[in-house]
């Protein structure tokens, strides 16, 4: 008697959720991700390359600083250890 309760549980589970794998559940996600894609913002040309160049711009400072700082410490470094 048990083992057909658990059955008719586990049948009723899977009548009310169907597989994520099923057709029509992967139609369903696609159809869900283009209109996802749809409300996206995408920016313009110009500030996507005022952005890039931010970037570049504030990579380049903050590399030269740190090798200067690890200069410097190098060199005081191996005086201290002289």
């Amino acid at each position: 008697m048990a083992a057909s309760t658990k059955l008719k549980k586990t049948n009723a589970v899977n009548e009310e959720e169907p597989s994520p794998y099923s057709p029509a559940q992967i139609k369903k996600f696609v159809g869900e991700v283009k209109a996802e894609f749809q409300k996206i913002v995408w920016p313009d040309k110009k500030m996507t390359l005022g952005l890039a160049g931010i970037v570049i711009v504030l990579t380049t400072v903050v590399s030269i600083y740190l090798g200067s700082v690890d200069l410097l410490l190098g060199k005081l470094i191996g005086m201290l250890i002289r």
